[in-house]
């Protein structure tokens, strides 16, 4: 595996380690963490060098415009070096209207003064330690054994000194991240990979629906027209012929559950002919007589598939659980929002925690950025409304 950061390349095998980029990209990372500080640090001996010529009023106020400057500044420049030792980490500048743009401001704050001067003391002192062995040779009163124990001791630390500097350049960038990083962002990168997860399942499902519709289907019809065509070639009160009889009676079953199946993997007619003609299909196919008024053109394929299975779930609930007489499904776009409308006559009182499917019907509208609102009382009627973005709908 190849290490996006350089905190995964210190679990690495030390040869592996030592022989790639990420000990130069933390030295790197330090040194530019040194930076502001350095600049702080001039601009102050300089403001105080002029202390008597300028006067203390103008010194303070320029004291305070060089820190700000150098806050300000911090921030973007922090994000830029990231990059040293988390080439992935993006973190997304913040205005000072977010709470991230004040923790900007304070990271900027934090580095200026504290910070870069902690990044330049961990790499003198790592690679301080070494240098001086290694230079043992050059100092007027060593020994000849001193000078080669020095040298030996120094090439020894040398490449340990990669571990230090590596692991406060990777905690050092992992607090950036955290400080930097907008809360607005992680939940965005949270809702697109439920997204992606939501469309490789139903990518998944449809190539099971394809599967068994080109296959196990085709082969089922075939036998059930075999055995209709071995039937007639037999006598009617043979033990074969009801034998046969039975075996095609069995394989129609069989085919009707399968086509059933097929329906509830990922209807053919919903890729086909859209919404409002699957909407149609499955009242249909209710055993509570319901009535359908959902004028709505082609939408998204996700969009399609959360709103038809959330309709197949309040009609199936409303079926085994209210008691109802009549169901009607009310579907429209308004704002380019999908407003779906699940209601029955019964007697009410559903309740999602029950375990009656309602969670995850919500969750399934969830994943496509949509809400589920439910109006139940107790004595009814029940009213479930699905709310689904479609973004750009093809009129």
């Amino acid at each position: 595996m190849i290490p996006r950061t350089v905190l995964e390349a210190l679990t690495a095998r030390p040869v592996g380690f030592l022989s790639s980029a990420w000990p130069w990209r933390s030295i790197g990372y330090l040194l530019a963490g040194g930076v502001p500080g350095v600049a702080g640090g001039v601009a102050a001996g300089g403001i105080a060098a002029s202390w008597d010529r300028i006067g203390p009023v103008a010194a303070v106020v320029c004291a305070g415009l060089v820190l700000t400057v150098l806050v300000a500044l911090a921030g973007p420049f922090e994000r830029r070096r990231l990059r040293l030792v988390a080439p992935d980490a993006r973190p997304a500048r913040s205005s000072l209207r977010e709470p991230a743009g004040w923790r900007e401001l304070g990271w900027g704050a934090l580095s200026v003064l504290t910070l870069g001067w902690v990044d330049l003391a961990v790499l003198f002192v790592a690679v301080g330690i070494p240098g001086v062995l290694l230079s043992a040779p050059w100092q007027p009163s060593a020994t000849p054994w001193a000078s080669v124990g020095g040298v030996l001791a120094g090439l020894v630390l040398l490449p340990v000194a990669a571990y230090p500097i590596a692991a406060w350049a990777g905690a050092r960038s992992a607090v950036a991240i955290a400080v930097l990083g907008s809360r607005d962002a992680e939940l965005t990168e949270v809702r697109r990979s439920r997204a992606r997860l939501v469309d490789a399942f139903e990518a998944e499902q449809r190539r099971i629906e394809r599967d068994l519709h080109d296959g196990a289907q085709q082969r089922l019809v075939a036998l059930t027209m075999k055995l209709g065509l071995a039937a007639l070639d037999l006598p009617p009160d043979s033990r074969a012929a009801r034998e046969v009889a039975e075996a095609h009676t069995m394989a129609r079953e069989a085919l009707a559950e399968l086509r059933e199946l097929i329906r509830g993997v990922h209807p053919q007619v919903l890729t086909e002919r859209g919404l409002p003609a699957a909407i149609r299909d499955v009242a249909g196919r209710s055993p509570v007589p319901v009535d359908t008024d959902v004028q709505v053109t082609r939408l998204p394929a996700s969009v399609e598939v959360a709103a038809y299975f959330a309709v197949c779930e309040a009609l199936a609930n409303a079926a085994r659980h209210s008691g109802a007489e009549r169901c009607r499904v009310h579907g429209r776009i308004q704002d380019e929002v999908l407003v779906l409308e699940v209601a029955d006559d019964g007697r009410g009182g559903a309740d999602p925690a029950a375990g009656s499917g309602l969670t995850g019907l919500a969750d399934r509208v969830a994943a496509v950025d949509g809400r589920m609102l439910l109006s139940s009382p107790i004595g009814g009627p029940t009213l479930v409304r699905v709310e689904i973005p479609c973004g750009v709908c093809e009129w």
